[in-house]
């Protein structure tokens, strides 16, 4: 398809790069547009998320599309080559689980974990590495959650990786190690080891400037 596609994102956000990967794990060539989302927020993404006015915004044909997730299962729906969700119903349903889980209940946990107030963060670590654990479990035995290949499990699970480590980096607090979490562990190193994937992230050192200037404010 020839249709025009752009992704409105910022360079340091996870959903930003979630959009990115799955068009480049696709094939489907896209203009990528920087946003400025912490001082100055264009008319543009403004217009086309009125609601949660956030990053990622898919433009697809000059129709507006938000919400990492919601692109990614239109991505999947309109270019079928390369799939990023299993064809079989059962195998689909199952996995839309465990993307629900990562957004609903892994992700949050691990955040309040790594930014929680010293007298809270006992219990909010223990909680966030109960969530890893059920996460983990997932993995049995597969290298990526999708099997053999990254799908759109893995591509939820993102932030799992270089952002975790460096908010890691900076704070010193580890939620996510291989002693811990060995299977999960080697998941992130397979996962950035991925030529497509590597090739999208962001500098590691200019996210943990990023990361440590966000700490400090």
């Amino acid at each position: 398809m020839g249709e025009e596609v752009k992704v409105f994102g910022f360079w340091a956000s996870p959903y930003s790069h979630r959009v990115e990967l799955a068009l480049s794990l696709k094939g489907v060539p896209y203009e990528y547009i920087e946003e400025d989302i912490l001082k100055n927020k264009s008319d543009l993404l403004l217009k086309y998320n009125s609601i949660h006015k956030k990053v990622p915004v898919f433009l697809h044909k000059g129709k507006p599309i938000v919400e990492s997730i919601v692109i990614l299962e239109y991505i999947e729906e309109t270019w079928k080559a390369n799939p990023i969700l299993p064809q079989n119903p059962y195998d689909k349903a199952i996995d839309r689980f465990w993307i629900k889980f990562i957004d609903d209940k892994c992700l949050p946990a691990v955040r309040k974990a790594t930014f929680s107030p010293e007298n809270e963060r006992e219990t909010a670590v223990e909680e966030a590495c109960q969530c890893l654990k059920t996460l983990e479990s997932a993995l049995n035995g597969k290298r990526f959650f999708g099997g053999d290949a990254i799908g759109m499990v893995d591509i939820a699970a993102n932030f799992l990786t270089i952002w975790l480590r460096t908010i890691q980096e900076a704070t010193g607090l580890e939620v996510l190690s291989v002693e811990k979490f060995p299977d999960l562990f080697k998941w992130t190193d397979d996962f950035i080891s991925c030529s497509v994937v590597k090739e999208s992230l962001p500098p590691t050192d200019k996210l943990l400037s990023f990361v440590k200037a966000s700490l400090s404010q």
